[in-house]
């Protein structure tokens, strides 16, 4: 059985929206999209690399699966460790409208999420990996479908745009695996979902 690993690229502030460039999505007026572009060092190209390295399928969200199609399927390369994955690996889009997709090897998912989306784990070999998609992993991680969160936080605060984790996420605890920070400041930290919080007081007994 595969494993479920999301990784999502967030402002200090938590944005996740339009990482990539200004015209990458602009829903809700949002125009400050590209505001990872400068930090995109050779340590960052490392990591990328790493979890690509890792992906035996993908899931995504419409969205993202709208960008990404639009991209990836012109670059042919086949030593471009992240275009030979994505044009060769399965991928499944989840979207209600979505009827004919147009990059090839892709399977839309339609039905009961955690479902499908359970069985999708189950005849993945390796990971199967959700890149961007910030609402779809919210939703997976509280349906606990999501093992591992690789989180790239970006040394820049944006004010506006969504959040990966607003008002109403359901409380999660994680476990950090492992991390590392690249010489231009993001914060690359990978962390196991465990699920409910633990909680505790640091209040003395009162009979102390």
């Amino acid at each position: 059985m595969g494993k479920l690993v999301s990784t999502v690229f967030v402002s200090l502030d938590g944005v996740y929206q339009g990482p990539g460039g200004p015209e990458e999505d602009t829903t809700g007026g949002f125009d400050q999209g590209g505001w990872c572009f400068t930090y995109g060092d050779d340590d960052f190209g490392r990591f990328v690399t790493e979890v690509f390295d890792g992906a035996g399928g993908f899931l995504l969200g419409r969205r993202t699966y709208d960008i990404f199609a639009g991209h990836w399927p012109r670059i042919t390369d086949p030593a471009d460790p992240i275009a030979s994955r994505l044009n060769s690996l399965p991928k499944y889009v989840v979207s209600a409208t979505l009827r004919s997709p147009g990059w090839s090897g892709t399977t839309v998912v339609s039905g009961d999420l955690a479902k499908e989306v359970t069985a999708l784990k189950e005849r993945t070999d390796g990971e199967l990996q959700i890149h961007g998609s910030g609402a779809l992993v919210r939703t997976l991680l509280d349906l606990r479908l999501i093992d591992t969160l690789h989180l790239a936080t970006f040394p820049v605060v944006l004010g506006s745009g969504r959040r990966l984790f607003d008002r109403g996420a359901l409380p999660t605890r994680f476990r950090r695996t492992g991390g590392r920070v690249t010489g231009s400041g993001v914060s690359l930290q990978s962390y196991d979902v465990l699920g409910d919080p633990e909680y505790g007081s640091y209040a003395l007994p009162e009979d102390a």
